[in-house]
């Protein structure tokens, strides 16, 4: 939610005062889908843990409980791929918004010709990208 992110520039009008600004887009849907993903994996392999220990006579003798596992665990690893292609496009979203030459033209201070403005450090991505590769 990075419309909620305010951030203050300098305003040419007057020295000691300054115009906040907001970034722009909402990415929040696809994070929120990964770990949501992660937490339900989460739990269901504490529940088949507990079912292949504690019952493991049941899951000898049923012959449609094996199958159901691995239906499930299909659809797991199915929603986990789509999940980590979502995160990652969102990802990508995010540094195009965050960049900062983009912050830059959208800064109206800094479109004056004899202005030179510079974004200084370049934000560090790499937890969230390894994020993605997890």
């Amino acid at each position: 939610r990075l419309y909620q992110i305010p951030f203050e520039m300098p305003d040419c009008e007057g020295e000691s005062e300054t115009r906040t600004l907001h970034l722009v887009g909402d990415f929040s849907a696809p994070a929120e889908f990964f770990v949501t993903l992660g937490v339900f994996s989460f739990l269901y392999a504490m529940a088949a843990l507990v079912l292949y220990l504690r019952f493991h006579s049941l899951y000898g003798e049923n012959k449609k409980l094996p199958i159901a596992d691995f239906c499930i665990t299909v659809c797991f690893a199915f929603f986990w791929l789509v999940a980590a292609a979502a995160w990652g496009k969102g990802l990508t979203d995010v540094k195009a918004a965050t960049r900062p030459a983009s912050l830059i033209a959208a800064m109206a201070v800094c479109q004056g010709q004899e202005v030179v403005c510079n974004a200084g450090a370049t934000p560090a991505m790499g937890l969230a990208n390894i994020s993605v590769v997890r």
